[in-house]
């Protein structure tokens, strides 16, 4: 599964390409810990199956969304505006789309997110492949509409994490807490494209200032 690592990369590229020229080392910095925020949800150990729900639940940007709209709309006035700067409701902005495809994204697409927490409780996890075939045509096993048996739900679904390295506390004896950074080449290469390219658009934004 990503690591923390790897969803801040993403956060950071989402950021980078939203900001344009409003990209500041302040605002791309918005993108990069909104991305960071969903993974806190491994340090809930007092919830059950709680990682990959409780801040992975679409819900949650959802909610920022509707505050940030409040926020803007109001007749007396952006809180935000007032505090940050008249750019502050587009980096909030940018800040929850980094979140979703930094944040939520990544474990979509690979183990499965508890999308619609606490409303729902079901993991769905969107993988497979889209081919193009002499002989089949178009293949795609992404869309499966046969039921998964059993479905997963906070009660039989647990994500092993360094802060809790035995979810279903198997054994009394000191379990190894591993905190990933990379775990595939592509994810290096990832992390490596991401710090380049938010490195560089700072260097810039510092020089024209």
């Amino acid at each position: 599964m990503p690591s923390t690592l790897v969803h801040v990369a993403i956060g950071g590229l989402v950021a980078t390409a939203l900001l344009g020229g409003r990209f500041s080392s302040r605002a791309v910095a918005v993108g990069l810990l909104a991305a960071a925020v969903p993974d806190l949800d491994s340090f809930l150990v007092f919830i059950d199956g709680g990682h990959r729900s409780a801040l992975h639940t679409f819900l949650f940007p959802a909610l920022l969304t509707v505050g940030l709209y409040w926020d803007t709309r109001r007749a007396e006035g952006s809180r935000l505006r007032e505090r940050f700067g008249p750019e502050a409701g587009y980096v909030v902005a940018v800040g929850i789309v980094s979140l979703v495809a930094g944040g939520i994204f990544p474990d979509l697409f690979t183990n499965g997110v508890n999308v619609f927490w606490p409303l729902h409780d079901q993991f769905y996890t969107l993988r497979g492949e889209l081919l193009l075939s002499d002989q089949r045509a178009v293949v795609q096993t992404f869309v499966d509409l046969s039921p998964e048996e059993p479905a997963r739900t906070t009660e039989n679904t647990r994500f092993k994490t360094g802060a809790d390295p035995d979810p279903w506390q198997q054994t009394e004896e000191p379990v190894e807490r591993v905190f990933p950074v990379v775990q595939a080449g592509w994810q290096l290469m990832l992390v490596l494209v991401s710090a380049t390219i938010v490195g560089f658009r700072t260097v810039q934004d510092r020089r024209s200032r």
